[in-house]
């Protein structure tokens, strides 16, 4: 099992390289392979939860090295689900760097800050409560990431058309992303609390940044909904306070966790 990680992490990195040399060539053909790497990935990681958690019995999402790596899983396989899509124009930028960002979280899932010992979770953590508020925090994250890479593209571009094109994938990554995140961040993580120690909300720190996090995103949709009808280059703030939004669970989760001591200090 523990080879399945490191696997995983080359895979990712073929699949980056192969992405970068596509996306510096003249011709603007999408490459035919660097999803498949991705999604293989993604199934070697999965393996990776799954045999942490016949070890302990449990669904292995309680510590930080899983969670990393669970976050990893779910960004390679949205790089794949929206390579494959054909809803929303394609972008390689948006693709490469959702796929830099699942290499990231692996790095540090392998570093000291990201011990990989097999532990049982203690009583308060074995909760179907925290398997779900944690699995959909992370994936309402995933979509964020691909918001804040579209978000940094659009700022960073003159051309309208393109422009538009990634204000699109901001705004329909954060309006599928937003809910999931509410439901698992918010409202599960509300009802797991209350049945770990007893209330519904404590001022942990993780607690305020998750909702610091989630008004930002709020304040995200208002502005990019009263924009409806305005050209694609007529303000840049919407972007602004999409990149905002995902530097805040950037803090939820690193800053928290290794910064602040708190009622998640365990996880």
């Amino acid at each position: 099992m523990s080879a399945l990680p490191t696997l995983a992490f080359l895979l990712i990195i073929l699949s980056a390289i192969v992405q970068a040399v596509f996306l510096f060539r003249k011709e603007r053909a999408a490459d035919p392979v660097s999803h498949w790497l991705a999604g293989l990935a993604a199934l070697l990681l999965a393996a990776v939860i799954a045999t942490r958690s016949v070890e302990i019995g449990f669904p292995a999402l309680t510590g930080t090295f899983e969670s990393l790596v669970f976050y990893a899983l779910v960004l390679c396989a949205l790089t794949l689900a929206y390579r494959l899509q054909r809803g929303l124009p394609f972008l390689p930028l948006v693709q490469f760097g959702a796929t830099l960002a699942a290499l990231a979280l692996l790095a540090v899932s392998s570093s000291p800050l990201a011990p990989r010992e097999t532990l049982a979770p203690i009583p308060a953590l074995r909760s179907g409560w925290l398997v779900a508020h944690v699995a959909l925090s992370f994936v309402g994250e995933a979509f964020f990431v691909a918001s804040f890479v579209a978000s940094v593209a659009y700022l960073s571009v003159h051309d309208v058309e393109k422009r538009r094109d990634y204000d699109r994938i901001s705004y329909t990554s954060v309006a599928v992303g937003y809910p999931v995140f509410t439901v698992g961040a918010l409202i599960f993580g509300a009802i797991w609390a209350e049945r770990a120690w007893g209330s519904w909300w404590s001022w942990d720190p993780k607690e305020t940044w998750a909702l610091v996090t989630w008004l930002v995103y709020t304040l995200y949709l208002h502005l990019r909904l009263i924009r409806r009808g305005e050209r694609a280059d007529a303000g840049s703030l919407p972007a602004v306070v999409a990149v905002a939004g995902f530097l805040c669970t950037v803090f939820t989760f690193f800053g928290v966790n290794f910064l602040l001591t708190g009622l998640h200090s365990y996880g």
